[in-house]
C-alpha cells in the first residue's frame, strides 16, 4: 500500500500546475478601414512593400551615409536600447520571485552568564560553565509558492513592457530617420534656392550695366538705373537668410548623427541636387499599420501589460503559501562543529491570508482595472491617429506633386517672358518697368518651384513615417504581436 504524499509535496505539484487568476490578455480587434479614403494617385499604390530602408528609393548616396551614421551614433537610440535593457532587468528581478531565497550565516558569540540568574546559579553549583563559546553556520531558505499566479502575471507584465520598450525604441528609430530625412532633403532645398538666388542676382547686375549702358547712350533714365539697383538689393538680401538656414539645418543633421554641430559640415555644404521621388510608393492597406507601426505595436503591449497586472493584483485576495527551512551547525566548540552531532534542520509549509485591510486589495483591482481601460481607449486612438496621419500625408503628397508640376509650367512661362521683355525693351517697344517685372517673377516662380519640388520629397518622407518606414517587421509574428503560449488559463 503506497503512503499517502507529504503535504508539501502536494502544495508544490498545485503550484506547478496551479491557474492564473485575472483576465487572459487578447489582442483587441479593431474596426479598420478596407482602404483608404484618398485616392492613391502619383505613383502610391495599394500594394504592399518592404518601407524598412525608404530612404534607398530616393536614390541619394549622401542620404544613405547620413542615415548610416544616425542609426549607429544617435543619442535617443542608444537611449531607447538601454530603455530595453532596463526593462529586461526589470523582468529578471520579477522573475526571481518564481524561485526559493536561500541566505547564509555563519557566526561566533562569546556569552557570560549573569551570576544571579537561572544559568548563572546553574554555573556556580557546577553544572553549566560561565561562559561559554557558540559557533552557529546556517543556511536558510524560502520559498512562496504562486498558488493563485500573481507572480507568473507579474512577469507576464514585465515580460509586455519588454516589448512595449522595443516598440518604443522602433518608434523613436523611425521618427529619427524622419527627422533625417527631412532635414537633408531641406538642405538640399536650400541650397538649389540659394544658387536660384545668387543666378538671379547675376541676372538683374547684368541688367542693371545694361541699364547704365543705355543711360549713357541717352535710351534710358536714372529712374530705371535705380529701379534695377532697387530690384537686385532686394534679391542680394534674401542670400544671408539662406546661408543662415543652411549652417542651421547641417548643425541638426550632425545632432541627429550624433556628433558636434558642424563636424560633418565639409561633407554637406557641397550642393548636391534635391533627392527625386521614386515612381511607385506601396501604402499597402490599412490593416497593415498594425503591423507596421510601431507606437500602435506599443499601444498593444502596454494593453497588454495592463491587463496582467489586474490579475497580479486579484492574487492578492488568496492565501499564499510558503516552503521554509532551514538547516545547518551548531556547537559551544570549534573542535566539534564539523560533526555529524552539530547538526540542525527544520522544515515546514506556512501560510499568509489578508483577513482585514479596509477594502485596499479590492480597491487596487478597481485601479488596475481603470489602467486597462485607459490602456484599450489609448490603443484604439493610437490606430485612429495612425489612419489620420496617412490621410493627410496622402493627400499632401498628391497634392504637393500637382503644385510641383504647375509651377514648372510657370516657371518655364516667366523665362520666356523675360527673354521677350528684355528683346522689347532694347528695341524700344515697352517700357523697363516692364523688364523688372518679368525678371520679378521669374524669380518668385524659381524660388516657389524649388520649394514645391523640397516639399514634395518631405511630404513623401513623412507619408513614409505615417506607415511606419524605417524597420522591418518580424514576419513570423502575431499582428498585433502577441504570443499566445504565454498566456495562462
Amino acid at each position: 500500500m503506497k503512503r499517502p504524499a507529504p503535504m508539501w509535496v502536494l502544495i508544490v505539484s498545485i503550484s506547478l500546475g496551479g491557474c492564473a487568476v485575472g483576465p487572459n490578455h487578447r489582442p483587441p480587434e479593431s474596426d479598420l478601414p478596407s482602404r483608404f479614403n484618398e485616392a492613391l494617385t502619383n505613383g502610391a499604390t495599394s500594394h504592399g512593400g518592404d518601407l524598412s530602408a525608404w530612404w534607398l528609393s530616393f536614390r541619394d548616396q549622401g542620404l544613405n551615409r547620413l542615415i548610416a551614421r544616425v542609426v549607429k551614433s544617435n543619442r535617443d537610440l542608444l537611449i531607447a536600447e538601454a530603455r530595453v535593457r532596463e526593462a529586461r532587468a526589470l523582468r529578471g528581478v520579477v522573475s526571481a520571485r518564481l524561485w526559493p531565497t536561500a541566505d547564509g550565516s555563519a557566526a561566533y558569540t562569546r556569552v557570560r552568564s549573569s551570576e544571579n540568574g537561572l544559568l548563572g546559579q546553574a554555573a556556580t553549583r557546577g553544572l553549566l560553565p560561565l561562559e561559554t563559546d557558540l559557533y552557529d553556520v546556517a543556511l536558510d531558505a524560502v520559498w512562496e509558492l504562486d498558488i493563485f499566479g500573481g507572480t507568473r502575471r507579474t512577469v507576464e507584465a514585465a515580460e509586455a513592457e519588454i516589448g512595449a520598450a522595443q516598440e518604443s525604441g522602433r518608434d523613436v528609430l523611425v521618427t529619427l530617420l524622419a527627422e533625417a530625412g527631412l532635414n537633408y532633403i531641406e538642405l538640399r532645398g536650400l541650397q538649389k534656392e540659394l544658387a536660384v538666388t545668387r543666378a538671379n542676382l547675376k541676372a538683374q547686375k547684368q541688367t542693371l550695366e545694361l541699364t547704365r549702358d543705355r543711360v549713357r547712350a541717352g535710351l534710358a533714365t536714372e529712374l530705371d538705373v535705380t529701379r534695377a539697383a532697387a530690384q537686385m538689393s532686394t534679391t542680394a538680401a534674401e542670400i544671408p537668410e539662406l546661408e543662415t538656414g543652411i549652417k542651421r539645418t547641417i548643425h541638426r543633421l550632425c545632432v541627429l548623427a550624433g556628433v558636434a554641430p558642424a563636424t560633418l559640415a565639409g561633407q554637406l555644404m557641397q550642393a548636391v541636387p534635391i533627392p527625386q521621388r521614386p515612381p511607385d510608393v506601396p501604402v499597402g492597406l490599412p490593416s497593415e499599420l498594425l503591423r507596421r507601426r510601431p507606437d500602435v505595436r506599443r499601444a498593444e503591449r502596454q494593453l497588454a501589460a495592463a491587463t496582467a497586472r489586474i490579475g497580479a493584483v486579484t492574487a492578492d485576495l488568496f492565501p499564499r503559501f510558503f516552503l521554509t527551512g532551514a538547516v545547518g551547525l551548531q556547537s559551544v566548540s570549534a573542535s566539534d562543529l564539523l560533526t555529524g552531532g552539530s547538526r540542525f534542520w527544520s522544515l515546514g509549509p506556512s501560510i499568509q491570508w489578508p483577513i482585514f485591510n479596509a477594502g485596499g486589495i479590492r480597491q487596487n483591482i478597481r485601479v488596475q482595472n481603470a489602467r486597462q481601460e485607459q490602456a484599450v481607449l489609448a490603443y484604439e486612438q493610437t490606430v485612429l491617429i495612425s489612419l489620420e496621419e496617412v490621410e493627410n500625408a496622402l493627400i499632401s503628397y498628391s497634392k504637393a506633386q500637382l503644385r510641383f508640376r504647375q509651377l514648372a509650367k510657370a516657371e518655364q512661362a516667366n523665362r520666356r517672358a523675360v527673354d521677350l521683355a528684355h528683346d522689347r525693351y532694347r528695341s524700344g517697344l515697352v517700357d523697363f518697368l516692364d523688364v523688372l517685372e518679368a525678371e520679378r517673377s521669374l524669380y518668385t516662380a524659381q524660388a516657389k518651384l524649388v520649394q514645391s519640388e523640397r516639399s514634395a520629397s518631405q511630404n513623401l518622407v513623412r507619408l513614409y513615417k505615417a506607415l511606419g518606414g524605417g524597420w522591418k517587421p518580424e514576419p513570423t509574428r502575431a499582428t498585433p504581436p502577441y504570443n499566445p503560449n504565454r498566456q495562462r488559463s
